[in-house]
């Protein structure tokens, strides 16, 4: 039985937004714990010129969210980026997670065909829905997803790849 554009998305941007939030919350405690800055954590980076872990939960949240726009067509909520304390990135996954799930399967039939193109740069790379979604949009936001997880890890937070798969209680 093939998978469908819903199942392909919704349930996986739901469930890889529940890890950051599983995540997030560990490196607060951790912060907690340890008598760390939590904004220490909110602002770090793996590397000069890469995004702080905020940077990270926030392209998460943006490429799954106009994902599904570009795959449906219903507008995504504006996010302003402005999140500065664990609690803020925890309100914006909790934003994202219930606009992806207000999606209905049928919002999807037929979209596995949809041009979708995108600009970026110089680059006009133009997709199929499904090409897009299984090449570009899932991607790119597990880069973010595990990015920001390895920025904790890097940062003393214990965390594991049960974790990052969540298949333990959270």
């Amino acid at each position: 039985m093939p998978i469908s554009m819903y199942q392909a998305s919704v349930p996986v941007f739901r469930h890889g937004l529940g890890t950051l939030s599983h995540i997030l919350r560990k490196g607060e405690a951790h912060a907690r714990e340890t008598g760390s800055d939590p904004a220490s954590l909110v602002g770090a980076r793996l590397a000069p010129d890469m995004l702080t872990l905020a940077g990270q939960v926030q392209r998460a949240s943006d490429t799954s969210k106009l994902a599904l726009e570009r795959i449906t067509g219903v507008t995504a909520p504006k996010m302003e980026d402005n999140e500065a304390s664990f609690a803020d990135l925890l309100a914006r996954i909790e934003r994202t997670v219930m606009f992806i799930d207000s999606f209905a399967e049928a919002q999807f039939e037929g979209t596995d065909a949809t041009p979708i193109e995108l600009k970026l740069r110089s680059f006009t790379p133009v997709f199929t829905g499904a090409s897009y979604l299984l090449t570009f949009a899932l991607p790119n936001f597990f880069f973010h997803v595990t990015t920001a997880y390895d920025i904790l890890r890097h940062k003393g937070v214990p965390l594991g790849k049960l974790d990052y798969l969540r298949l333990q209680e959270s």
